[in-house]
């Protein structure tokens, strides 16, 4: 089986060493992006599984960026997650109405993180 890309777009240092660590213990490779813009390119360059997407980011909000990602070609059913820190009530639609195809609040759980992304992968095969 080949390792699964994961395109990790985050700002937080600390949040995208967590995050790195926990998935490439469980065998993917992460590929960090710490702007909207920088994820775009990163986007639009590599073929990524699965994205983990930061909404509170610099020069391109996740909202923007989600319905950016959904118009390059190559990404049709790649997943976009949102990974954020935004969990008021209506944060999760307001994510999911932008385009994302699902919402991990943080901070994250540790344990839960590498099941939660195994099942975004699995959908996205089906």
């Amino acid at each position: 089986m080949t390792q699964q890309t994961i395109l990790y777009i985050e700002d937080n240092p600390e949040n995208r060493l967590l995050v790195k660590r926990i998935l490439e213990v469980e065998g993917y490779k992460v590929v960090e992006a710490v702007s909207g813009l920088a994820g775009l390119s990163a986007a639009e360059t590599m073929h990524p599984d699965l994205i983990l997407m930061d909404i509170n980011l610099p020069e391109l909000d996740g909202y923007e960026l989600t319905k950016r990602l959904k118009q390059i070609k190559h990404m049709a059913g790649v997943p976009v997650i949102a990974m954020t820190a935004n969990v008021m009530k209506g944060d999760r639609e307001k994510t999911l109405a932008a385009g994302c195809d699902g919402y991990i609040q943080k901070p994250i759980d540790v344990d839960e993180l590498p099941v939660q992304v195994a099942n975004y992968l699995q959908a996205k095969k089906k």
